[in-house]
């Protein structure tokens, strides 16, 4: 939250420091958005009314009753059915339905009526990893947590391919007695492990309006297998990545939830998917998709996310892929975890090799084993594009082309149909050392905007340039220079709520091996077919898992507490930063709290927990007004009565805040440690030691930051940015610091 603008003399202005308190609770611990076509005659719009009596809502059929009385005339008639689309019980108190704009407009004039709006289109977020995360078998967090046994991931996605191995339910039990969902596929498809599918795309709230939730596109089955996948013996592309593929919680059950295609995610059908989930009884969510930054009861995403964790349901969402840019961020709500993407410390290697004998590493997924390395001509032509591709300047050489939005793979194609053998593809100053592992069709490598720039110099001075690709295959490269942070992966700081630090953590999200519909290598047999790609929608199912885990070891912490744990044990490595794209240091605001270390968050010692009321003083402080609050919370708050808390006074195991003028004092026994936080005088942390007697026990502190008004730093924002750390003989418990200094 901003801080007040003080007028003070200039001989005041030296010494003045602003206060500012900041008061958190710890408890001890045991063991892209496009808007719908509004100018057809019907478009589908999402309607939010008051919360209906117990009386209005005891059945289905008296919810139906009660949301069709707020329909105008002019949509009760015979054709009354048709045009209500979804029926919405815990997501929110609503419902979704086709009316005109004039239709529209009589509906927000009624009385009860909270909101309404045209449904907008959310976009994707679009097996090695475990034991890059430390989980191994029979030690660690999958020992304590026995493999995520019990619990229930639900998946809102694109869908799921049901005869994939990584769905075998070999030794998951039967679902928990409060599992309520059902299976659209034939009766041989669901399983212990695929305990639920139904898909949710148009009005499908019914089994007789229900398709079958089959995975066209292949997101949703990469991230059901990333998130609760099965042990698969044989996994790999091209004969790369080989190994066991397996999810982060293999025990885990899953629910699947489609409620987008190849056309995006409607928030309707999201919606409907996110209130089956809810009544179905899931534990976690997992939701790779999102929108741009919108006020919290603006966010359907947000404001149905507030209603599963009301539930008690953990909610992980992916960061968004608008990277590397600042205050890009999507599910920026507190009650979400919000995840970033990161790499991992394996690389399906290539290496372009020039005439002059320089080679430059990327990576390519297809690694043909025919392809002879003899240098050929190495031509840059002015854009790899079908009809600027000339025949007869790339037909039998290695064509040098720029990665841009236009498609990777697809040039390969264009490159490939002109006569070009090969494609060296290189990134530009954006994307920076961040190269994918992708399924070319023609030979190819994927290298770094330093690398291009050597390539494109080397072309301007060669008389006669020629290069060649060679295929190194499956490489571990070691953590020393991963995990580093995805140029794709959406930037902080927090746009709806400053007060909040997101992203919240960064988990696995480049060249991710997961399961796939349809074979990618045709040799492949379609029911072990797999694909290595990358996204925030793979770092999310990560966490998922993680979340999942967490929860089988401690049935009993809320989704706050399993958030806190996640946080404040982040992976580092020993004397070297997380890095990001370019490669330098990666800023608080890319990586929130750090990479996320699953094996020690079982036994946090320390968490910061929230219950759901929690909330309202917060969202109060944010300005809302009382209905505003209500749309989120779903009950009437009047702002004035309560004491409101500055978003930064929430109880979230982070500090971020903002400052202008100059800063300051924030207020925030375990004995406390400072890490350095760079960019202010001082920093103290009272009490000094917090002391617990008991588990459960709740203690407060407070910190201090100050920087005086004539150091101003040498532009116009500065960020400071560290940790507080409470070390015990057994536990070191971490709070991301972030503090936002701003200069006129």
């Amino acid at each position: 939250m901003e801080g007040q603008k003080n007028r003070l003399s200039p001989a005041d202005l030296t010494n003045f420091i602003l206060g500012l308190i900041y008061i958190l609770s710890l408890s001890l611990a045991n063991a892209s958005v496009a808007e719908a076509d509004t100018n057809s005659p019907l478009s589908t719009y999402i309607i939010q009314v008051r919360k209906p009596t117990v009386k209005q809502s005891s059945t289905p059929e008296d919810l139906d009753t009660f949301y069709r009385s707020f329909l105008p005339t002019t949509a009760t008639s015979s054709h009354q059915e048709q045009r209500m689309v979804h029926s919405y019980r815990h997501a929110l108190s609503g419902f979704a339905a086709k009316l005109t704009a004039e239709e529209a407009k009589a509906i927000r004039e009624k009385d009860g009526v909270l909101y309404v709006r045209p449904e907008k289109v959310l976009s994707l977020h679009t097996t090695h990893t475990p034991d890059f995360l430390g989980l191994h078998q029979g030690v660690g967090l999958w020992k304590d947590s026995n493999y995520g046994k019990g619990v229930i991931i639900g998946v809102l996605d694109t869908g799921i391919f049901p005869d994939h191995p990584s769905f075998s339910d070999t030794g998951v039990p039967p679902p928990p007695a409060k599992w309520k969902g059902r299976c659209d596929f034939n009766g041989t498809s669901c399983n212990n492990k695929l305990i639920g599918a139904r898909s949710f795309l148009g009005s499908s709230n019914t089994v007789a309006q229900a398709a079958p939730p089959y995975d066209g596109e292949g997101h949703g089955t990469h991230t059901s297998s990333t998130a609760a996948g099965a042990f698969v013996r044989n996994a790999g592309v091209f004969g790369n990545a080989n190994g066991i593929a397996i999810g982060i919680a293999p025990l885990a059950h899953l629910a699947i939830y489609k409620a987008c295609d190849i056309l995006g995610c409607f928030d309707s059908n999201v919606l409907a998917g996110l209130d089956a989930a809810i009544e179905d009884g899931v534990d976690v969510l997992s939701i790779s998709l999102g929108g741009s930054s919108q006020r919290f009861f603006d966010d359907l995403l947000a404001t149905s996310a507030f209603a599963a964790t009301q539930k008690g349901i953990f909610v992980s969402c992916s960061a968004g892929n608008k990277g590397p840019s600042s205050f890009t961020l999507s599910s920026e709500a507190p009650w979400i975890l919000t995840v970033g993407a990161s790499s991992i410390d394996r690389s399906i290697k290539a290496t372009a090799q020039l005439g002059n004998g320089q080679e430059f590493d990327g990576e390519t997924l297809y690694q043909p084993h025919d392809f002879h390395p003899a240098p050929l001509p190495l031509v840059y032509p002015r854009d790899c594009l079908p009809g600027l591709l000339n025949r007869s300047e790339v037909q039998g050489k290695v064509v040098l082309c720029d990665s841009d939005e236009k498609g990777r793979v697809e040039k390969g194609k264009w490159v490939k149909d002109a006569g070009g053998v090969a494609m060296i593809l290189v990134n530009d100053v954006t994307a920076g050392y961040t190269t994918f592992a992708e399924a070319h069709v023609l030979p190819a490598v994927h290298v770094s905007y330093v690398a291009g720039r050597q390539i494109k110099r080397y072309l301007s001075t060669a008389s006669a340039p020629k290069a060649t690709i060679l295929f190194k295959g499956t490489q571990i490269i070691g953590r020393s220079v991963s995990p580093a942070v995805t140029f794709f992966s959406s930037r902080g700081p927090n746009v709806q709520s400053p007060g909040i630090l997101k992203p919240d953590i960064i988990g696995p999200g480049l060249n991710i091996l997961a399961g796939w519909p349809f074979p990618i290598d045709k040799s492949t047999d379609k029911k072990h077919a797999f694909n290595v790609i990358g996204g925030t929608s793979m770092s999310c199912p990560h966490l998922s898992g993680v979340a999942a885990l967490l929860k089988s070891a401690h049935p009993d912490w809320s989704p706050a507490a399993i958030k806190s744990a996640i946080i404040t044990y982040p992976s580092y490595k020993k004397g070297l930063p997380i890095v990001d794209e370019k490669p330098y240091p990666a800023n608080i605001f890319s990586t929130g709290a750090g990479h996320v270390n699953a094996s020690k968050a079982v036994d946090p010692g320390l968490v910061y927990d929230i219950r759901p009321t929690d909330y309202v003083p917060y969202l109060c402080g944010l300005n809302y007004t009382d209905s505003e609050v209500e749309i989120i919370v779903r009950k009437k708050v009047t702002c004035s009565s309560i004491k409101s808390i500055p978003d930064y006074q929430l109880n979230y195991p982070s500090i971020s805040v903002r400052f202008e003028g100059t800063v300051t004092k924030v207020s925030s026994r375990y004995r406390s440690v400072i890490d350095p936080i760079m960019g202010l005088d001082s920093i103290v942390v009272y009490p000094r030691d917090l002391v617990f007697t008991k588990e459960n026990q709740t203690a407060s502190y407070r910190v201090d930051f100050t920087r005086r008004i004539d150091r101003k730093p040498t532009s116009e924002t500065a960020y400071a940015q560290g940790a507080i750390r409470w070390v015990s003989a057994q536990h070191s418990v971490r709070t991301p610091v972030a503090v936002v200094l701003v200069f006129e």
